[in-house]
């Protein structure tokens, strides 16, 4: 594995223990659908699907990790929500169920000391 992609498993791994920790329950790590891409994180928050983005920087990268979410990029979830949709049979709580909600959960990983994680919901 290069350090490029050991780095975003790091920063995935924190992400899931984060989001674990605030009550959401994990449904799959690293979800395809296709050539359209992949989900890092799928998770339900109760009635609410949520489909997370998770970026890990080094401090002092070029760009912070919640800057990451670009129009491209929120087109490109929102895509991969509704596959997950189509094949899981819709939202929890079926077809009247919750929303689907696009969070992202940003990793700094300082040079020293504990990684900074900061969670975004709902954007995109």
């Amino acid at each position: 594995m290069n350090a490029t992609r050991a780095l975003g498993r790091y920063g995935e791994d924190i992400a899931a223990r984060r989001l674990t920790a605030t009550g959401l329950r994990i449904l799959a790590r690293n979800w395809r659908c296709g050539r359209t891409g992949e989900i890092d994180i799928v998770a339900r928050d109760g009635d609410t699907l949520v489909i997370c983005e998770v970026k890990t920087r080094r401090d002092g990268a070029f760009e912070h990790p919640m800057a990451a979410v670009t129009p491209r990029k929120a087109e490109r979830l929102r895509h991969l929500a509704a596959c997950w949709l189509d094949r899981h049979g819709g939202p929890p709580g079926g077809p009247a169920g919750g929303a689907v909600r696009i969070d992202l959960v940003g990793v700094l990983l300082p040079r020293r000391g504990a990684p900074v994680v900061t969670h975004a919901q709902g954007v995109a």
